[in-house]
């Protein structure tokens, strides 16, 4: 009796061998660090871009090419004089003394925050861009907490967090349970609410509660100091920036080591096949969007709570948030949704934030070539395909794409 000639492998079985053939089938690898070098080639793409554009956009640099062919080394020298004044001046004022450091942590450290919240909704298939209203009503919960109780030092300042976490969680929650119960779309959920959070802040701001005495302009009273972040004395380093890094290793733990994380990837790969092993999708959504929503809305304490640069509180206002929630998307984005990724991320985009206001100073550069820098990263990030020209030894097979519907991914 003679075997089947393509006889069906069993699990954990060594692939068959082809007949006539004298080797194994071998699966095709990926390059390790893939995502690093597609990130980093990223990174540097989006500088030499934002190169051109400086040269291009300066008047004094522009002319010297008139006449480049008689003199070369008149528009070179002019270019490199302006590019490495500009990003000089960037790394200085990112990096270049502790309290350029501790300036680029105070601006990291809600961008980190939000961007977890971003990322952990990618993780399990959803779209969250509503980390901006989440933020507003972290901010609002934490401002409110801050100034309207008056607690000892340390239980204050808890009560205020944990207020802040809350009402962000809150907040994503209502987008999970609406997409859960009713199917409704989390991107239109989301932008609304974006919408709404900021219209309740501004309403808020004008009533008794919220409003400082004696002003009738929409600004709140001063945050008590107990309620305040610690930082070290002359710097900008506050508990926040710690707080950032303990929530970066929660959501990792969360997706690597619970439960609850697997079925969030598993739910992100393939709802359909987590339905039919048992896991509940509408739940897990809602589980979700709560703790992206609340790590949001610890961004939105972070910019509530946190010192200003001048050392003082800072108050409540339309503006307090700006636009982390947005710039969250970006860090989500190019941190590949992972928490080790987004820490680094946020550390960037601090860095860019902190030295920008050096780059203008110092090279009369405009403060939103630095916005034009973040978005280039992203859009490289974003198309791997793009990337490959410049690095060819990647393959487009061994490029995972960038949002949702990837990094929801078991791996």
């Amino acid at each position: 009796m003679t075997e089947p000639e393509n006889p069906v492998s069993s699990p954990g079985s060594s692939p068959p061998r082809r007949a006539g053939s004298t080797s194994l089938v071998k699966p095709v690898r990926s390059i390790p660090w893939i995502e690093v070098i597609t990130t980093v080639a990223a990174i540097v793409l989006a500088f030499v871009v934002g190169a051109i554009l400086m040269i291009v956009s300066d008047t004094e640099v522009r002319s010297s090419f008139a006449y480049f062919l008689a003199r070369p080394s008149d528009a070179l020298t002019a270019s490199w004089d302006k590019v490495s004044s500009a990003y000089g001046a960037l790394i200085i004022g990112a990096v270049g003394s502790w309290e350029a450091i501790t300036e680029t942590t105070a601006q990291a450290a809600p961008l980190i925050c939000a961007g977890l919240g971003v990322g952990l909704a990618f993780r399990a298939g959803l779209f969250n861009i509503g980390a901006q209203g989440q933020a507003i009503w972290g901010a609002i919960m934490a401002a409110l907490v801050g100034f309207s109780l008056h607690l000892p030092p340390v239980l204050h300042l808890l009560v205020a967090i944990i207020a802040g976490v809350i009402g962000g969680g809150i907040w994503g929650g209502i987008v999970g349970w609406l997409k859960a119960r009713t199917g409704a779309h989390e991107v239109i959920v989301t932008i609304m609410m974006n919408y709404i959070a900021a219209g309740l802040l501004a309403f808020f701001l004008t009533t008794t509660l919220f409003q400082r005495p004696g002003r009738t302009d929409p600004i709140s009273p001063i945050v008590d100091w107990n309620a305040t972040f610690p930082r070290l004395a002359g710097s900008q380093l506050h508990l926040g920036f710690v707080l950032a890094l303990l929530a970066a290793v929660a959501v990792w733990w969360i997706l690597d080591r619970s439960t609850i994380g697997f079925t969030i990837k598993a739910v992100g790969a393939n709802p359909h096949a987590a339905a039919t092993a048992g896991m509940s999708v509408g739940t897990t959504t809602i589980i979700t969007m709560t703790l992206a929503g609340a790590l949001a809305g610890l961004a939105g304490v972070q910019a509530a709570l946190g010192p200003s640069a001048s050392g003082v509180p800072v108050p409540l206002s339309a503006g307090i948030v700006g636009s982390i929630g947005f710039d969250a998307i970006t860090v989500a984005l190019l941190g590949r949704s992972k928490p080790f990724g987004t820490v680094l991320a946020g550390l960037l985009f601090g860095a860019l934030h902190a030295g920008g206001l050096a780059m203008q100073s110092v090279a009369q550069t405009p403060l939103t070539l630095t916005t034009v820098l973040q978005s280039l990263i992203v859009l490289f990030v974003a198309a791997p395909a793009l990337v490959i020209k410049f690095v060819p030894f990647v393959r487009t097979r061994e490029l995972k794409p960038v949002g949702p519907a990837s990094e929801g991914a078991l791996a």
